[in-house]
């Protein structure tokens, strides 16, 4: 019988993003109605919950597909099946641990990563067992690694190495120095997520050289200078986010160079690609074809949106507003989500090429995601821009009537929210229902 671990990873990944949205849209609520299950999940306790549930869903998603491309579409030979489940059990656990410490109010960690920091010692053990496992399947073995190969390590190590690094806050040496404390806590959060963007990445490069069936695609000379660019920016790219810091003017700016130009590169990737392919090639993967080019389009959203941040007089009005959440909702749902769907849309059409992506639930699921994602991005914006004017420029008026003006507003968010969350579990109740209950 075939490891099936990758499926597990997979299976537990949809699970999180359901839950992510749907304490997302739980938020919102809140923000109308702000008694609304205060005694039972407060606001303090639901944010947690949706990024970590969010978070989840990434690594997750992430690390099944590569599993599953090594093993089902290379026919590789694991190191290690064994230490496959062992790494999923391990998550399993500590991810379920997580909600119920959430839940008593132990929460001892830090913005992305809220739970205690002793949890964080068997996740280090999940990516050691995934890194070993994978190098040792690779290394050796297979030779003239195109580039999603190298990125899937790299995002491997630096996963490793920013985890530790984003927990060293615990030692008093950092902890007693307020400008150590934010340079390290914010340089490790963004070097984090440059490394699940080098897993995610390294999947849409994989993802169009099989659609196309054209191994080039992961060869050429502008894919590895998009790695090796994105390997700049996941370890220097971090710094354009420490405008509170004293540095030299100069390091952010270099920072906010690399990182555009990464963005800008990878949207002339995925539409090259899409120009070459033939009607044949994006019809057989039509889901995973249309994620991606959903993908691109919101590279585009948020390039636009980070160019403008990157500017400090901007930047200086916008920090601590819903742009922010919008910025990180764009990259987060509008590029990683709809990679990661693209993948597992993929994938479940390897394991059931009689799986019908035409249907209803799918095809209305889509279009809600894209209207409802659209539509919720640019409400954040407008009630950022509105707190930003009341923080700066408005006299004499109180938070209160500023939330009071802003109530259409978060009631707008709130619908798009739903209809966010609806469309997520229309798209994933399909692909759950293929993955665990499917013809041998």
């Amino acid at each position: 019988m075939k490891n099936r671990a990758s499926i597990y990873f997979i299976v537990f990944a949809l699970l999180s993003l359901m839950l992510g949205v749907l304490f997302g849209m739980l938020a919102s609520l809140q923000y109308l109605f702000p008694e609304f299950l205060k005694e039972v999940i407060p606001f303090n306790k639901m944010r947690p919950y949706h990024v970590t549930s969010v978070l989840s869903w990434i690594v997750l998603g992430a690390t099944g597909s590569i599993y599953f491309y090594l093993t089902r579409i290379e026919k590789l030979k694991l190191f290690s099946p064994k230490m496959v489940m062992v790494h999923f059990i391990t998550f399993l656990v500590v991810g379920l641990i997580i909600y119920i410490s959430f839940f008593l109010g132990e929460m001892q960690g830090r913005e992305y990563l809220a739970y205690s920091p002793l949890l964080t010692i068997p996740i280090l053990l999940g990516w050691f067992l995934f890194g070993l496992n994978y190098f040792k399947t690779l290394v050796n073995k297979v030779s003239n690694w195109p580039v999603y190969y190298w990125m899937w390590g790299t995002g491997i190590v630096f996963m490793i190495f920013h985890l530790i690094e984003a927990h060293l806050w615990v030692f008093p040496y950092f902890k007693e120095s307020v400008i150590k404390d934010l340079s390290v806590q914010w340089k490790s959060y963004g070097s984090f997520i440059g490394s699940w963007n080098m897993l995610v990445y390294g999947l849409a490069i994989y993802l169009m050289s099989k659609i196309k069936d054209d191994e080039n695609v992961a060869r050429g000379k502008l894919v590895f200078f998009f790695y090796f660019l994105g390997l700049v920016n996941l370890m220097f790219g971090w710094a354009h986010h420490t405008y509170i810091i004293p540095m030299q003017p100069w390091i952010r700016v270099v920072a906010y160079i690399i990182s555009m130009t990464e963005w800008v590169i990878l949207a002339h990737i995925i539409l090259t690609w899409k120009r070459s392919l033939n009607q044949e090639q994006k019809v057989e993967s039509s889901m995973s074809y249309r994620f991606l080019v959903t993908a691109d389009f919101w590279v585009f959203l948020n390039l636009f949106l980070a160019l403008l941040l990157s500017i400090p007089a901007i930047n200086f009005f916008t920090h601590g507003t819903h742009i922010t959440v919008a910025h990180s909702m764009g990259t987060t749902i509008g590029i990683n989500t709809t990679i990661l769907l693209a993948s597992v849309f993929f994938i479940v059409s390897k394991l059931n090429p009689e799986f019908n992506v035409n249907r209803f639930l799918i095809q209305k699921g889509y279009l809600l995601f894209k209207i409802s994602l659209l539509l919720f991005w640019i409400l954040l914006l407008v009630a950022g821009i509105k707190k930003s004017h009341w923080m700066y420029f408005s006299e004499n008026v109180l938070f209160s009537e500023m939330q009071e003006n802003l109530h259409l507003v978060y009631a707008g968010i709130l619908v798009f929210g739903i209809g966010l969350t609806m469309s997520i579990i229309m798209l994933a109740v399909p692909l759950l229902k293929n993955l665990i209950v499917r013809r041998k």
